[in-house]
């Protein structure tokens, strides 16, 4: 288990921008993660209405599970780790991993029952980060039921940083700062259209 506060910026990009900024950095596609997220909520969205984010992220030979909490600066995320095992067996009981053991004490503080947890959304990410001198900075590849977006992610190390430096950072490359949703708000928005153009596929 892992706790730590979270500082981040972001802003979507399109496909050329996303391009740019990887060929700057002169990444390459060997050195891209690839990460899969799988969000979870209470059926009457009770982690949304206190402003919280639980998911699962799998990657190739492991996973982890995390729930962000929102303080006053930032977020604290709290982290369990968790085998690509406990995760398949949590999909196919259609719940929570139960192994994640220090998030599910914090949910039971808040009165959130583990067992009305569902999977509300799911989205892959092709990943590729590097620390730049302002922070932890993550160029994001995504697809998430039919749709495909490119963002730019900056995690900083504290809370002097603020938006205008981030937008200072953007326009070295001479990009735009686009307000964005985060990864969860997107992914659970279009699988509920996927959802209710199977209701009404007129």
């Amino acid at each position: 288990m892992s706790e730590e506060i979270e500082i981040e910026f972001k802003s979507m990009l399109t496909q050329s921008e996303y391009e740019h900024v990887f060929r700057f950095y002169q990444l390459s596609p060997s050195q891209t993660i690839k990460q899969t997220n799988l969000y979870y909520d209470t059926v009457d969205w009770q982690l949304k209405e206190k402003y919280m984010g639980l998911r699962i992220r799998q990657f190739d030979n492991h996973a982890e599970a995390t729930l962000k909490v929102p303080q006053a600066v930032g977020l604290l995320e709290v982290t369990d780790s968790l085998t690509t095992e406990q995760v398949e067996a949590a999909l196919t009981k259609h719940r929570f991993a139960f192994d994640a053991k220090e998030i599910l004490q914090r949910l039971d503080l808040l009165n959130i029952n583990f067992n009305e947890l569902r999977l509300i959304g799911k989205l892959t990410t092709q990943r590729g980060e590097l620390n730049v001198p302002e922070g932890k900075l993550a160029l994001d590849e995504s697809w998430y039921s039919g749709q495909h977006d490119f963002e730019l992610e900056l995690e900083v190390p504290n809370e002097q940083f603020s938006l205008q430096d981030f937008k200072q950072f953007l326009h070295k490359f001479d990009l735009p700062y686009r307000a964005t949703q985060n990864k969860i708000a997107r992914a659970v928005a279009a699988q509920q259209q996927l959802d209710d153009r199977k209701e009404d596929p007129r």
